[in-house]
């Protein structure tokens, strides 16, 4: 059975004649009634009934000829999406764990290249889903970050699936915080400060492992703990409980506002934020782009930590 098959039959259903449908498809009538006659001897049944006054659908016809429009649809959408050239978007999409950097990079990304010419996804999500977005081809790239402990599982993960970890940068470890909060005005924060406080992590669903999660020391016995699923809820709960989590001290107050800081932890514990690629993979430009705005945002923070 073939699209071109398909594509006869609807054509023979909407006509009712095999004349006016040879015309309309630019063949001989020979030549439709024999493909029609090879279809539906694969099917195994008659799509039409032929006689004098014309041909009309069978009740097993007319439920095929139901399936094969959609299967045509289907088609179109196929080929006007990735086939046809005339005024085809480029794609670019990315995931990423919950960082304000990565998507304050990709807002200015979409500012720059605007939205006439390229179609943009950003999914900021939990870790495993950041690892299957890019191995399945959603996303171009995943960003994340790897360390000491979780670093020789998800290195395995990466290689079984296909992937590459590419390092952009190592920080220390900061507490993230809003500005109301007891401790905020410090220079430096230890583990230990901070115990009568709770710590907010990062749900991952199903693969709430250690390994997956988003901060780092996820190992450590915390007093207290709390999951949320997303970032607004985090600083929610920050204000309302005098939560803290741990981060890369990298923040945007374009996108989170100036309530929050970011504290120094007291700890020689360290990241690295990187990105995941497929190894058969090559880089578009625009990610190339994408790379270095997230540059940006280390190199600020870097340099207002040596003023």
């Amino acid at each position: 059975m073939t699209l071109i098959q398909l594509k006869y039959a609807i054509a023979v259903a909407g006509e009712h004649s095999l004349n006016d449908a040879a015309k309309k498809l630019y063949i001989s009538q020979p030549s439709l009634s024999s493909a029609i006659h090879s279809l539906e001897k694969e099917i195994g049944f008659a799509i039409f009934i032929r006689s004098k006054s014309g041909i009309m659908l069978t009740t097993a016809g007319a439920e095929f000829i139901g399936y094969a429009k959609s299967v045509m649809e289907q088609y179109e959408i196929l080929n006007t999406k990735y086939l046809s050239q005339v005024n085809q978007k480029k794609r670019f999409s990315v995931s990423m764990q919950h960082y304000t950097f990565a998507v304050n990079a990709f807002v200015e990304l979409v500012k720059q290249y605007g939205m006439d010419e390229y179609e943009f996804e950003v999914h900021e999500t939990k870790t495993h889903e950041v690892i299957e977005n890019v191995k399945n081809h959603k996303s171009e790239i995943g960003i994340l970050y790897i360390n000491n402990y979780n670093q020789g599982v998800l290195t395995k993960i990466f290689a079984e699936s296909g992937l590459n970890f590419i390092p952009l940068f190592e920080c220390g470890i900061y507490v993230y915080l809003w500005k109301g909060h007891p401790l905020a005005d410090k220079d430096e924060i230890s583990l230990d400060e901070l115990g009568e406080y709770p710590c907010l992590g990062f749900a991952q669903g199903e693969y709430n492992s250690f390994y997956f999660a988003e901060e780092v020391l996820s190992t450590y016995q915390y007093k207290r703990f709390i999951r949320a699923n997303d970032r607004a809820t985090m600083l929610n709960l920050m204000v309302g409980l005098n939560g803290f989590t741990l981060c890369s001290g990298i923040i945007c107050e374009d996108l989170n506002g100036k309530d929050y800081c970011a504290v120094k932890l007291k700890s020689d514990e360290k990241m690295t934020i990187g990105y995941i690629a497929r190894k058969d993979a090559v880089l578009s430009p625009i990610v190339e782009k994408y790379l270095k705005e997230i540059a940006k945002y280390q190199e600020e923070t870097y340099n207002e930590e040596k003023n």
